[in-house]
């Protein structure tokens, strides 16, 4: 019984981006208000938090897209991009919710102590996030990079590249 009761919570948890939602127009939108917890516990209004600096958020949906999400933060730092980094991982749906003690607990095993308030975990308010962004692509990590005002001014869900990081840094260093 145990077994079926971990299988059906598994298959819920994998149904967090099941219906398909297209990327929509995001230029100069400001980014939804959302809530989330940091690692260290401490409550997050995004885009609140990075207000009056430019931000680059990197949205996963799904824990495959944390490669993707690794290769944009070593890529980005390696640029010396001069933005504020926020991982922003998304999960909707109501068992994730319940489960999002457990969760946090299993990212902070896996970063260091020091990286956790820069990891902002977005639970009740994901439906917000995807139906601004759209979650094609899951795999990979949603890149949004945010002006002073929190509005969203460059958007990519392509996978990582260094062409694109590039740009990015570009981008921040005009906004400078």
């Amino acid at each position: 019984m145990k077994n079926h009761i971990i299988t059906f919570l598994i298959a819920l948890l994998a149904t967090g981006c099941a219906s398909s939602i297209p990327v929509s127009p995001y230029k100069d939108k400001v980014f939804p208000t959302v809530s989330g917890r940091n690692l260290d516990g401490k409550e997050v209004q995004l885009p609140a938090a990075v207000a009056g600096e430019p931000a680059i958020l990197l949205i996963a949906y799904k824990q495959n897209a944390q490669f993707d999400v690794d290769r944009w933060a070593l890529g980005l730092a390696q640029a010396k991009v001069d933005a504020k980094l926020l991982e922003v991982p998304t999960i909707t749906g109501f068992v994730p919710s319940l489960l999002s003690g457990t969760i946090n607990s299993g990212m902070r095993e896996g970063i260091p102590s020091e990286d956790w308030r820069s990891v902002v975990t977005v639970f009740e308010d994901g439906e917000k996030i995807q139906a601004m962004l759209g979650n094609e692509n899951p795999r990979n990590a949603q890149v949004v990079v945010l002006n002073r005002e929190g509005k969203m001014i460059w958007f990519d869900n392509r996978g990582y590249s260094p062409r694109l990081a590039l740009e990015v840094k570009t981008l921040i260093e005009e906004m400078r």
